[in-house]
C-alpha cells in the first residue's frame, strides 16, 4: 500500500527541527563564550596567580638580627655563622635509630640528645630541629659523603646569637630562644605574621624582647620556579631582607661588670640613673647567669642548676624583687611632710628613743633629743618619722608617694616589671577577704614612716624616686635604650622618650631634704665610707627587716640564719650641687647599710665622676662586706680592660 506524504508538512517539521537544533547550538555556544569570558576576563588575575603558584615557590629570606652595644660601643649581643646538623621528624621513619646512626659519623652527646628531645616536644613535627651545632668542616664533609643514607637529615648554615660579655648585664640584655607554639599563635594573629615567615628565634627577655621589633628587621623573599616534583629550577626574582636595627644602650658595661664583681657571692641590686636624662647607667641583679646557655636551648643540667638554685639567679631582682626600703624612705617622708604642710624644716620633735601610740611602743634604738628635719635625716630619727606618719595618715602618704613612682610601674623599656605595694585604705580593703582584715588600723600607719610595714618596693622604684627628688621634682622615665643604628646608612637615631613630668615641688622644700642627705655624708652614717671622696654627695643608709622582730626583742644577727638577717640599703646622689648620678643599692641579709651597701654606692660614684676603678685589694674587701673608704690607690677606668675584645661599631 502506497503511503502518501504531505511534503509541506514534512518540510515544515524539518525546518522546525533545524531551528531548534540551531537554537540549542547557539545556546551552547553562548554558554561556552560566557564561560570563556568568565575564565579569561573575570577570573584572569586569580587563575594567573594560581598558575604561577603551581610553578613557583616563594621562599622567605630571614633578616640578620640587629646587634646590641653599650653606651661606649662595646658589643653586647652579636651574630655568628655556623653549620648545624638538623632533623625534620616527619621525614624520618625512626628518629632515635637515625640519631644512633649519625653518632657513628660524629660525636652526639647525651646533652645533644636531651636538648633535641626537648626541642621536639616544644615544636611542630615538620620543623627542622638541630641535633648538633657548630659542626667542623671535617664533620660537614663526613656527613655530605653519607647524605644519601639519611632521609630528613641535612646540614644547614645558620646565624647564631652570641653574648660576648657572658654574665655581665644578662638581666638587661636578655636572650633569644626558639619560637614556641604559644608565641607562634600570637604572631600568626598579629600584623607581623608575614614578617616572621622563616624566623625561628625571638627575643625572650630583656632588651632582646623589648626591642624585638627593631632588632628583628624585615623579611625578604625569593621567587623560585619549580618543577613538577617541587624542586627549584631557577630564581625568578627576589626582594632582599633588611637587617634589624642595632640598639645602643645607656648602660656602661664596664661599670656593670665592676659592680657585679663587687657583690661577689652576695645577693642584691645596684642601680645608677642619670637624673638629668633618666638613663640607666648600670642595673645589677645578683646573682646573674650566662645568656649564651639559652641560645641553642639550655640543657637539663644547667636549667636545673639555675631554676632550682636557692639564690634564684634567673630572677631580675632590680625589677621583680620587692623589699621594704627601711630608712632610705625617710627623705621622701620628710619631703611629704614639707609639701603637705605638716612640718617645716625647723619643726622640732623630741626623740626620746621610742614612741608610744595606742598602748604600743615603737622603738627607735637611740635617743636623739630635739631634732628638726635636717637632724632627723642625718641621724635617722625613727621617732620624727613615726610622728609624721601618724600626722599624715596612710592615704595622704599614699597620694604623695604615688607620683614619685612608689608602688607603680616606672615604664622602663624592659619587660617584667612589678608594682610592689604602696599601701592605702583602699588597697587593704581590696586585698584582703575577711571583713576584719579589710579595716585599716591607725597603728599600721606608724611603721610606714620608716619604710617598713606594708611598704614593699623595687629598688628600681626607689632609685627612680631618688632621681626625681634630686632633679627638683622632675620625673623622667628610666630607660636603657639610647639610640638605634640604621643597618643601611649607619645613621643613629635617639630613641623617643615620654615627656618629663614636673611634680611641682617647692624648691626650698627639695633643697631642705637634699641638705639633710648631704649631712648624712658630712657628719652622719655615711661619713666614714665617703671619706676622701673627690666630690660632695648626699645619701641615706637603710636597714630593712627580712623577718619581723618583736618590739621587745633585740635584733641579734649572730642568732639568725643568714637569710633571716636584715637587708642593707644605701641611696646616694652626687655632686650635691648638681646631681649627675643617683644610686640605689641593696645587699640582701647583710645588716647595716653603711657597712655593706654604702661602699658599693661609693665605688659606683667614684667610677662615674672620678674615673676611678677599685684596686684588687679594695674589691676583695667590698666582697667580704668589710670595706669603708677605698683601700689603696684606685686604678683608672681607662686602664682596666674588659675580657672581651669584640668588634665595635
Amino acid at each position: 500500500m502506497t503511503e502518501i506524504h504531505n511534503s509541506e508538512r514534512d518540510l515544515s517539521q524539518f525546518k522546525l527541527r533545524v531551528i531548534v537544533i540551531g537554537l540549542v547550538v547557539l545556546v551552547c555556544f553562548g554558554l561556552l563564550v560566557t564561560r570563556l569570558y568568565y575564565l579569561q576576563v573575570e577570573r584572569h588575575e586569580d587563575l594567573l596567580a594560581q598558575a604561577e603558584n603551581n610553578r613557583t615557590a616563594v621562599v622567605p629570606i630571614v633578616p640578620n638580627r640587629g646587634q646590641i652595644y653599650d653606651r661606649n660601643g662595646v658589643l653586647l649581643a652579636t651574630n655568628y655563622s655556623a653549620y648545624t646538623l638538623e632533623i625534620t621528624p616527619y621525614k624520618v621513619d625512626d628518629v632515635e635509630a637515625t640519631i644512633d646512626e649519625l653518632a657513628e659519623l660524629m660525636e652526639i652527646t647525651p646533652r645533644d640528645r636531651r636538648r633535641f628531645k626537648r626541642l621536639r616536644e616544644d615544636s611542630r613535627n615538620f620543623d627542622s630541629l638541630p641535633i648538633r651545632s657548630r659542626l667542623t668542616e671535617e664533620e660537614v664533609a663526613k656527613f655530605a659523603a653519607q647524605r644519601y643514607r639519611f632521609a630528613g637529615v641535612d646540614v644547614k648554615a645558620r646565624l647564631f646569637r652570641s653574648y660576648p660579655q657572658g654574665e655581665a648585664g644578662a638581666h638587661i640584655i636578655g636572650y633569644i630562644g626558639r619560637i614556641n607554639q604559644r608565641e607562634k599563635e600570637r604572631i600568626d594573629d598579629s600584623d607581623d605574621a608575614a614578617n616572621y615567615r622563616g624566623t625561628e628565634y625571638i627575643g625572650k627577655t630583656g632588651v632582646e624582647a623589648s626591642y624585638e621589633a627593631e632588632l628583628h628587621g624585615t623579611t625578604g623573599v625569593e621567587q623560585m620556579e619549580t618543577s613538577a616534583g617541587g624542586h627549584a629550577v631557577r630564581k625568578l626574582g627576589s626582594s632582599p631582607a633588611t637587617p634589624g636595627q642595632s640598639v645602643v644602650l645607656s648602660v656602661d658595661i664596664k661599670l656593670q661588670k665592676m659592680v657585679e664583681d663587687l657583690y661577689g657571692e652576695r645577693r642584691g641590686v645596684a642601680i645608677a640613673i642619670d637624673p638629668r636624662t633618666g638613663e640607666v647607667l648600670t642595673m645589677v641583679s645578683k646573682p646573674t647567669y650566662d645568656p649564651n646557655l639559652f641560645v641553642e636551648g639550655i640543657d637539663q643540667e644547667n636549667w636545673k642548676l639555675l631554676s632550682e638554685s636557692i639564690d634564684r639567679p634567673l630572677l631580675n631582682r632590680a625589677m621583680r624583687g620587692t623589699y621594704p626600703t627601711g630608712s632610705t624612705y625617710k627623705p621622701f617622708m620628710g619631703l611629704a611632710g614639707l609639701e603637705t604642710g605638716k612640718r617645716t624644716p625647723s619643726t622640732i620633735i623630741q626623740d626620746g628613743g621610742s614612741w608610744t601610740f595606742g598602748g604600743h611602743t615603737f622603738r627607735s634604738g637611740h635617743a636623739l633629743g630635739p631634732v628638726d628635719l635636717n637632724r632627723a635625716i642625718q641621724h635617722s630619727s625613727n621617732v620624727y618619722f613615726y610622728t609624721l606618719a601618724n600626722e599624715m595618715g596612710v592615704d595622704a602618704i599614699h597620694d604623695f608617694m604615688k607620683p614619685l613612682g612608689f608602688g607603680q610601674i616606672t615604664g622602663i623599656d624592659l619587660p617584667g616589671e612589678v608594682r610592689g605595694v604602696l599601701p592605702s585604705t583602699a588597697w587593704k580593703r581590696n586585698t584582703y577577704k575577711r571583713p576584719e582584715q579589710k579595716k585599716w588600723f591607725a597603728g599600721e600607719t606608724i611603721s610606714l614612716g620608716i619604710g617598713q610595714g606594708y611598704n614593699n618596693f623595687t629598688i628600681l622604684q626607689l632609685t627612680h624616686a631618688l632621681a626625681t627628688l634630686v632633679d627638683n621634682g622632675n620625673s623622667r622615665t628610666p630607660h636603657v635604650g639610647k639610640q638605634l643604628i640604621d643597618p643601611v646608612t649607619n645613621a643613629r637615631t635617639p630613641i623617643e622618650l615620654p615627656p618629663v613630668v614636673s611634680l611641682g615641688y617647692k624648691q626650698s622644700n627639695v633643697d631642705a631634704v637634699k641638705r639633710g642627705m648631704v649631712s648624712v655624708v658630712q657628719a652622719g652614717t655615711g661619713t666614714r665610707t665617703f671619706a676622701g671622696a673627690k666630690y660632695l654627695s648626699g645619701g641615706k643608709t637603710g636597714t630593712a627587716q627580712a623577718i619581723t622582730i618583736g618590739q621587745k626583742e633585740k635584733y641579734n644577727a649572730s642568732r639568725l640564719a643568714e637569710r633571716q638577717r636584715d637587708h642593707a640599703l644605701y641611696v646616694a646622689f652626687a655632686p650635691a650641687d648638681n646631681p649627675q648620678i643617683a644610686v640605689g643599692v641593696i645587699v640582701e641579709n647583710a645588716g647595716f647599710g653603711a657597712g655593706s651597701a654604702a661602699p658599693i654606692a661609693r665605688r659606683i660614684i667614684d667610677y662615674w665622676l672620678a674615673g676611678d676603678y677599685p684596686s684588687e685589694a679594695d674589691m676583695a674587701a667590698v666582697q667580704r662586706g668589710q670595706a669603708g673608704p677605698p683601700l689603696g690607690p684606685p686604678r683608672k677606668v681607662v686602664d682596666v680592660p674588659l675580657q672581651s675584645t669584640a668588634e665595635r661599631p
